[in-house]
């Protein structure tokens, strides 16, 4: 309607309609005039789309912005770990203690790749109500599962809620076999464990023997007459008298059978044990009770140690020797100073070319 052409308000009309744009208040043009306007309508042009940038222009402007927010990014946590170094009372508190300070990058790489496994293989194993069930869980499960069949048969399973467990320790432990998962956990109800795991296969499994403290044998039934009169055991040992007894050629030895789930806690003393100081086993247990005084662990562990104070771990082999009414224990070898599925003693002793012992006598015996 603006196409007239320029000039008297009179001569500016509409050169579709023949109307007047400026006022817009003329009567109408005779029918025939509108009707052959209306026949043709005029059709607003569409506004033009907006130009859109090449991918080269457009890529560029983002690739700067997206650097700009890294680099602030990467400034803002450079200040903070700056700061938080700085003050180390500022810290986050950690939860879960590690065995070192400063673990090596391939520990810190295993733990982070093993943990996820660890936690649903050690959920599904006290899941688990049958030794079927429970030896996909476990390493060795083919040689396992049948001293787990006949252990629950003698020893009552201890039922876990797993759910009201927490961890509290982890750490890589380097035993003869490679390297391995430490694990420690608590409940709110007192409960306190560890376990063991190990990479088969490629699948993280637990060491079942050094979780359940397995024995051949119940030791309480054991010291009472029952079962075999000679078999392996996992317990505890305590040096009787060990200041009062330094100068003796003997050491005074009682054994306590472990509480399971309550790592704190130990059954009844044995019958006392003595034994030659100089004998392999002698050493081993000097050496172990010297660890335990300078809070340190089998194989140099640096868990910490959740065993009772003066107790420590052995795997021992234990004769039954009954001669009429009289019954007596000969202690015929210390194993290992720990409950790892694995014969290294896990402490270090130096050779003894002076002592020669005749296989035919025993070792050690039970003084009355």
């Amino acid at each position: 309607m603006f196409q007239a052409t320029a000039g008297e308000a009179s001569d500016r009309v509409c050169t579709s309609c023949g109307r007047d744009p400026s006022l817009g208040v003329d009567s109408l043009p005779p029918a025939p005039a509108l009707a052959a306007h209306s026949a043709v309508p005029s059709r607003p042009e569409l506004p033009e789309p907006p130009k859109i940038p090449s991918a080269e222009t457009q890529e560029r402007p983002l690739d700067d912005q997206a650097h700009g927010w890294l680099v602030f990014l990467l400034a803002v946590l450079s200040g903070a770990r700056w700061l938080q170094n700085k003050d180390p009372a500022k810290k986050p508190a950690v939860a879960v203690k590690s065995a070192s300070e400063s673990p090596s990058l391939e520990d810190v790489a295993l733990l982070d790749n093993g943990m996820p496994q660890v936690h649903p293989a050690f959920a599904g194993f006290l899941d688990a109500r049958t030794p079927e069930a429970r030896a996909q869980f476990v390493i060795r499960p083919s040689v396992t599962i049948g001293r787990m069949a006949r252990f629950y048969n003698l020893n009552s399973w201890v039922p876990i809620d797993r759910r009201a467990l927490f961890l509290t320790a982890r750490a890589v432990i380097s035993l003869p076999a490679g390297k391995m998962i430490e694990t420690q956990w608590a409940s709110a109800e007192g409960q306190q464990m560890d376990a063991v795991f190990a990479n088969e296969e490629g699948e993280w499994r637990l060491d079942w023997d050094h979780f359940a403290r397995a024995s051949d044998y119940p030791w309480a039934l054991f010291l009472a007459g029952s079962g075999d009169d000679e078999g392996e055991f996992r317990l505890l040992a305590r040096e009787r008298l060990a200041k009062q007894r330094a100068s003796e050629d003997t050491i005074s030895l009682a054994l306590y059978a472990p509480r399971f789930g309550y790592s704190g806690e130990s059954g009844s003393p044995s019958p006392e044990f003595l034994i030659p100081r100089s004998s392999q086993s002698g050493r081993l247990l000097a050496a172990a009770f010297e660890l335990k005084r300078n809070e340190k662990r089998a194989f140099g562990v640096k868990l910490p140690d959740i065993d009772p104070s003066e107790l420590v771990r052995v795997r021992v082999k234990v004769r039954r020797v009954e001669q009429g009414s009289e019954r007596r224990f000969e202690l015929d070898e210390i194993i290992a100073t720990h409950w790892y599925a694995t014969d290294a003693p896990g402490v270090e002793i130096s050779p003894n070319p002076e002592i020669k012992e005749s296989p035919e006598s025993p070792e050690f015996q039970q003084v009355d």
